[in-house]
């Protein structure tokens, strides 16, 4: 089994994604295969973990997806990878609320049987490092600190100090960040600027997060924590054998109706190996797509497509695992797709991605492509058309309010995507998506498929969601119940069509969302490894 630790923090703003996305890539600049993996629904970090290791960076979300699936999702990422580094979310402790440890970085720890290392932001204390770090090493016997990284040192003295306080302790030090020059990573009103928009500077970003921890960190300790890990059991997730036989509806008899039928309603107690773009490496954004997916055509006057690392610019990178060896994963029944076998042709299933549309988990395309769609990425922002065949399109999250313009005066693409919309083809659209099919979006015009309109807002929506299917749509009949995330500072108005595309039923009861013709609109993040059902009844709507 792979080894594996998990980059933890007493709280937010401690310095996990520096410490973590630079681990992956001084460990990857060292010549190990490096597995990049997330705590949570957030899809900006893993851009960055896809930059500092060459792979796709994969979310692990027990509440999205249940928590009997985290082991499995994890070894298929980090299938024939040597390590595996998994960047924790908010605190250690913190995870959905009112449910306990559901979502916690802690609950994932455990669940991996992962090693933590805890990173502290010593800059205001000295002695009293000792009392937080037992804290945290104390409150849950299940979870093992296997040590802690001291950010934001002021001075040779003061890592000495908590050096020495440490000892008492009984958890090893393994490395010591000084103060210093943030790293360039800009944020902007949903957090870190995505990688997609960022490309060069991106790359400088990683490669000096790198360098503070190769520094700063005794990385062959770190090594020899994560080959600590025992040997994780079961079979890992396999999109390929999703499809292979006929399986229960989405909501089989206990599946729905119920909290028993949500994912992550347990108790709430292959791909390619892409040389990394660390400076080490001598590497540079590979100029082909991931294997299984294609690029869309471009416009006239357009250059080459923009396809890096896994990750990098979106749903463009994401890797198809199908390879016929793969193992295939057993199964609870709501959990395999209601399918004969993949699709017999190969409808074009078309994925919006480029800089405004970078938000897209990457088991998405793959169970798209095992549902047998030919997955075809374009980008919004310069192609004029769609694919050549495109049969369904999704469109994912991302940032369109900050390219409006932009994505209005594409107005060939606009006008295909609208008549595909109006012609009844499958369209599946999140957050992003949705406020692109929107009559306009901060009074740009927009696709004008739905009759609504959006603009940015000071309030920020977040959190994760609870919702049932009120009616049927290409993405699942009427009373599927599943989980999903919010995460925007949009409004649309009005926020629910005719046909909502959700009821959401916790932690507030509200439609939300646009069902008509063959096109599901909606601000909610949903996670297709919960319901793998979902992919194959896109693609057989695809079908003629």
């Amino acid at each position: 089994m792979v080894a594996r630790l998990v980059i933890a923090a007493p709280s937010s703003g401690s310095g996990k994604t520096t410490v973590a996305t630079g681990l992956m890539a001084a460990l990857a600049a060292t010549g190990l295969t490096v597995s990049p993996h997330k705590v949570g629904p957030d899809y900006i970090d893993p851009g960055y973990h896809a930059l500092a290791t060459g792979r796709p960076g994969r979310n692990l979300d027990a509440y999205l997806c249940g928590a009997e699936l985290i082991a499995p999702l994890f070894a298929h990422g980090a299938r024939g990878c040597d390590i595996a580094v998994v960047e924790g979310v908010m605190g250690l402790y913190d995870g959905a609320a009112g449910v306990g440890e559901l979502a916690s970085t802690a609950q994932v720890a455990k669940l991996l049987r992962a090693p933590v290392v805890l990173v502290v932001d010593a800059s205001s204390q000295s002695r009293s490092v000792a009392a937080l770090v037992h804290g945290f090493a104390s409150w849950d016997p299940g979870v093992r600190i296997g040590g802690v990284i001291l950010n934001k040192v002021a001075s040779e003295r003061h890592e000495v100090l908590l050096r020495e306080a440490l000892d008492e302790s009984g958890v090893p030090v393994l490395g010591a960040l000084r103060r210093a020059a943030p790293v360039s990573t800009p944020s902007r009103h949903l957090g870190l600027v995505p990688v997609a928009e960022r490309r060069t500077d991106a790359v400088a970003a990683v490669a000096a997060m790198a360098e503070q921890v190769r520094q700063g960190c005794d990385l062959a300790a770190l090594v020899a924590l994560a080959r600590s890990a025992p040997t994780l059991g079961g079979e890992p997730w396999d999109p390929a054998g999703m499809f292979p036989h006929p399986a229960p509806s989405l909501n089989p008899p206990g599946a729905g109706g119920g909290e028993g039928g949500l994912p992550g309603a347990a108790p709430p107690d292959p791909e390619r190996g892409l040389r990394p773009l660390h400076p080490a490496h001598g590497g540079s954004a590979p100029g082909a797509p991931a294997s299984g997916l294609r690029p869309g055509p471009r416009s006239s006057n357009a250059g080459g497509a923009d396809f890096g690392p896994p990750g990098l610019y979106g749903p463009a990178s994401v890797v198809g695992s199908r390879s016929a060896g793969a193992e295939r994963m057993g199964t609870t029944d709501h959990r395999a797709a209601d399918a004969q076998g993949p699709v017999p042709a190969k409808p074009v299933v078309a994925i919006a991605g480029g800089p405004a549309f970078t938000f897209s988990y990457a088991e998405h395309a793959e169970l798209l492509a095992a549902a047998g769609a030919d997955v075809v990425v374009f980008d919004p922002l310069r192609d004029e058309r769609l694919p050549d065949g495109t049969a369904g399109l999704v469109i994912g999250g991302g940032f369109p309010e900050v390219y409006a313009a932009e994505l209005s005066a594409n107005e060939p693409l606009r006008k295909a995507v609208g008549e595909l919309a109006l012609g009844g083809a499958p369209v599946a659209a999140e957050c992003a998506g949705l406020l692109y099919l929107a009559r306009s979006l901060d009074g740009q015009p927009m696709c004008g498929v739905l009759d609504a309109d959006a603009r940015m807002s000071e309030r920020l929506t977040l959190g994760y969601r609870e919702a049932v299917a009120v009616g049927d749509s290409c993405l699942a009949p009427a009373g599927t119940r599943l989980r999903g995330h919010e995460f925007h500072r949009t409004v649309l108005d009005p926020g629910a069509g005719p046909a909502p595309a959700w009821g959401l039923v916790h932690p507030e009861r509200r439609a939300e969302g646009f069902v008509q013709q063959g096109v599901h609109a909606s601000y909610l993040h949903t996670h297709w490894a919960a319901r793998p059902a979902i992919a194959r009844r896109f693609v057989e709507r695809c079908t003629p």
